[in-house]
């Protein structure tokens, strides 16, 4: 690391004000904060310093999700290979043919954003926003396989610069970024992000999976019932993720993995987490008991994006609720929320994207009432002395 911290000192110079690429400036000091903490720190007031800043926050976040990215891969391959009536398919095989299906929306979802991003900030003079990092690869999880890339990096342009540059960039986004470029796919093109023909990849990549006639149909459990039926999974599927779903959003076993990274880490924050779980539970039991739905309070827990919702996106800082009281509330009903469209809108079987952008929409509105209940309390104790 020794010799890259000197190679990229070598170079500074050409990208400051003077040198030959200093109108590259904004970029050069991207990927040098990307690859280094900077050394720069405040020389008046008080502050606390720390090695951890954003990009290290955004970085965790994107170790955090990891684990069901990789298993969307897989899981893309499995269920290529289950409608192919394949039993008996190598680990390897099924795994790549998914890593192939997936990889390129990854690329295209990084090289529109991080390249909108990127000219912003050259065109402001600003340096690099790196809240994209995490964007970057949660849109591509949130979408089902069979999402076209050139109406993926329309949604990525649209999310970047009408739900966060025009309000200043990372941490002055009213809504999430992510879901905002879900929900645009979803009002937008909604033959290709909801129904029976866009869960499961029908083509072969490179020689790999198989190549599935063109009538072949498989709703998400969450379809089927939806449309009257039962669901065609066992709840041993439902949390291990082998169902037909969003890229990254089918196993909660994997999702529970990040959420221990992220608690641990100290990341996220629990509270919004749990109250999210917590809100879904209570919504999804009274439902049930008031024989509105027939699924069980714990099956609209492992269903389709809740769990991811939950732990990924419920809980961003910048569009969540900031006080600690507030968490709870925010948290709870998003939970309620997500459980109450499933139910009553049959034509939209999943209602966390919705619940939280609601949400995100009313964050600051929960904050400040918590804020002024607890400046009415201090007000009474005062003049009770």
């Amino acid at each position: 690391m020794n010799g890259l911290r000197k190679y990229i000192d070598k170079l500074r110079p050409d990208f400051e004000e003077g040198g030959r690429f200093h109108y590259l400036h904004s970029v050069f000091e991207g990927f040098e904060t990307f690859l280094f903490v900077p050394n720069t720190t405040s020389t008046s007031g008080v502050s606390i310093h720390d090695s951890i800043d954003s990009k290290r926050i955004m970085s965790i976040v994107v170790i955090a999700l990891l684990p069901a990215l990789l298993f969307g891969m897989y899981n893309v391959g499995y269920q290529n290979n289950l409608a192919a009536h394949v039993t008996d398919a190598p680990f390897i095989p099924t795994f790549m043919y998914g890593l192939l299906a997936v990889l390129p929306k990854i690329l295209v979802s990084y090289i529109v954003g991080l390249g909108i991003e990127f000219a912003w900030a050259q065109w402001k003079g600003e340096e690099i926003q790196e809240g994209y990092l995490v964007s970057g690869i949660i849109i591509p999880m949130i979408v089902p396989v069979g999402c076209p890339l050139w109406m993926l990096a329309v949604a990525c342009a649209f999310s970047v610069v009408l739900a966060k540059e025009v309000f200043g960039g990372t941490g002055m986004n009213i809504f999430n970024v992510a879901l905002v470029a879900r929900a645009f796919l979803f009002f937008s093109y909604p033959q290709k992000m909801s129904g029976d023909k866009v869960w499961v990849a029908s083509d072969q990549i490179f020689g790999l999976g198989n190549t599935l006639p063109d009538t072949f149909t498989a709703a998400t459990p969450l379809g089927e019932i939806a449309h009257g039926g039962v669901a065609d999974s066992s709840i041993a599927d439902m949390v291990l993720g082998f169902i037909p779903g969003s890229i990254g959003e089918t196993s909660v076993v994997a999702i529970a993995i990040g959420a221990v990274i992220l608690l641990w880490t100290g990341i996220a924050s629990w509270k919004t987490m749990l109250s999210v779980f917590v809100g879904g539970a209570a919504m999804a039991a009274i439902f049930h008991e008031a024989g509105m739905t027939q699924i069980e309070w714990y099956e609209h827990l492992v269903l389709g994006g809740f769990a991811f919702g939950a732990v990924f996106m419920a809980t961003d800082p910048v569009t969540s609720a900031r006080t600690e009281t507030g968490k709870y509330i925010y948290g709870f009903l998003i939970g309620v929320m997500a459980v109450v469209i499933r139910v009553m809108n049959p034509g939209y079987p999943e209602g966390m994207m919705l619940a939280i952008l609601f949400m995100n929409l009313f964050a600051p509105l929960i904050d400040y009432y918590v804020v002024q209940s607890n400046i009415n309390k201090r007000m009474k104790r005062v003049s009770q002395k």
